[in-house]
């Protein structure tokens, strides 16, 4: 390698396991490091490069927004931001948007509007919010206070008071959690971070009945299944079953920095000037961006593409289950996430794939390994990432 990691040891906060790799240039699904080398990206970004590395029309439509308005205050308007709560709203539940940095700001928004919400209709004793253990939702104090794994919490406690974690897909332990104090339900369709576990329809269409009867607020979490990823443009989309709030990020601006919270008018009423903001917000740029994400997955047979090649994945990985029985457990995930659960640790696979095959993808929970290429991936891509896996769990070594 070269100068780029010794500059970022000397100067970068140690904060992150980085890969003995410097990456320079991307297009579509490759990456290339300061060597030339080539790698195929089966992680993007974590789900976040939809549309692949540098893709021409995003990247004009980021260079035409650029030359003409970086940034103004949120006390005025921009066309971009209008343009693309627009858009969101008309292919979504929701009515009205407020736009942010990054998922873990959208999960603060969507938390202090629920409990602002409860608060102004019903009053303080109804702040309680049910999430799920193993859950993922950020890195901040609220997203954290949701988020339902304790290794993150370590050094950080106290936490914000007020949270419940229950198992995924258990729906008595939801029936028990949910009660008058509780102002919201936040769930993310698919667990990404927690091992792409997704949430049966039965669990999420109680979760919808609960928070209705009781009165509280259902946010779905979407940051990592939105925007496509799943085969629809949201995966609540998959079991109709329609949250209140919203929350987005990752892949909505193809690479580009920006956070969404989405709600019904009547609930993001209680939203009032000063209550919340955010100085970067809906940035013209980022907004751009996003429309432009926006326009290109919501066109004719794109989305039915990314199923069809969702289920490839799937099936290239139940091949994988298939030939090697002692040690891989399960295949789990929709669309464009996927996981390939092992019986024994994943990180040998992972860095086989990135050393030999230079494949990259990510490891969750020691034993799982996640799949999330861009949206345009290729099937010749997907059954290279095949043969990469039967080779890596045929040299494996613990």
């Amino acid at each position: 390698m070269g100068f780029i990691k010794d500059l970022g040891e000397i100067y970068l906060a140690a904060n992150y396991q980085r890969f003995p790799v410097a990456f320079v240039r991307g297009e579509g699904t490759r990456l290339y490091d300061e060597e030339g080398r080539e790698y195929l990206d089966f992680c993007a970004g974590i789900a976040v490069c939809a549309l692949g590395h540098a893709p021409k029309e995003l990247s004009q439509a980021i260079c035409e927004q650029a030359q003409k308005l970086l940034h103004v205050s949120n006390l005025y308007w921009t066309e971009p931001q209008a343009r693309l709560a627009e858009l969101l709203c008309e292919n979504s539940f929701a009515e009205k948007v407020f736009f942010c940095n990054s998922g873990a700001e959208a999960v603060e928004a969507a938390l202090k509007l629920a409990r602002r919400y409860a608060w102004k209709k019903f009053g303080p004793e109804k702040y309680q919010i049910v999430a799920l253990e193993n859950s993922f939702h950020g890195r901040t104090f609220g997203a954290l206070s949701a988020t339902g794994q304790p290794a993150y919490w370590q050094g950080f406690e106290p936490l914000v008071p007020g949270f419940k974690h229950i198992p995924p897909n258990d729906i008595k332990a939801l029936k028990e959690a949910v009660s008058q104090k509780t102002c919201a339900i936040i769930l993310e369709p698919i667990l990404g971070e927690g091992g792409v576990i997704p949430l049966e329809e039965s669990f999420l269409k109680k979760a919808r009945e609960l928070a209705s009867h009781h009165k509280a607020l259902l946010i779905f979490d979407e940051i990592q299944t939105g925007v496509g990823r799943t085969g629809k443009l949201f995966a609540y989309e998959w079991f109709g079953v329609e949250p209140d709030i919203m929350t987005l990020a990752k892949g909505l601006a193809g690479g580009l920095p920006i956070g969404a919270m989405l709600s019904r008018e009547k609930i993001m009423a209680f939203l009032e000037p000063g209550t919340h903001a955010s100085t970067f917000g809906g940035n013209p740029v980022s907004c751009s961006a996003a429309r432009e994400v926006l326009k290109i997955i919501l066109k004719k047979d794109f989305l039915k593409e990314v199923q069809l090649k969702g289920r490839a994945l799937e099936q290239r990985l139940k091949a994988i289950k298939e030939e090697f029985p002692e040690l891989v457990e399960e295949v789990r995930g929709k669309g464009l996430l996927q996981a390939l659960v092992l019986k024994v640790s994943a990180t040998p696979v992972l860095f086989y794939l990135f050393e030999q095959k230079r494949i990259l993808a990510t490891c969750i929970k020691d034993r799982v390994l996640r799949f999330t290429p861009p949206l345009i991936v290729a099937y010749r891509e997907i059954d290279a990432l095949y043969e990469g896996l039967k080779e890596a769990l045929k040299n494996y070594q613990a």
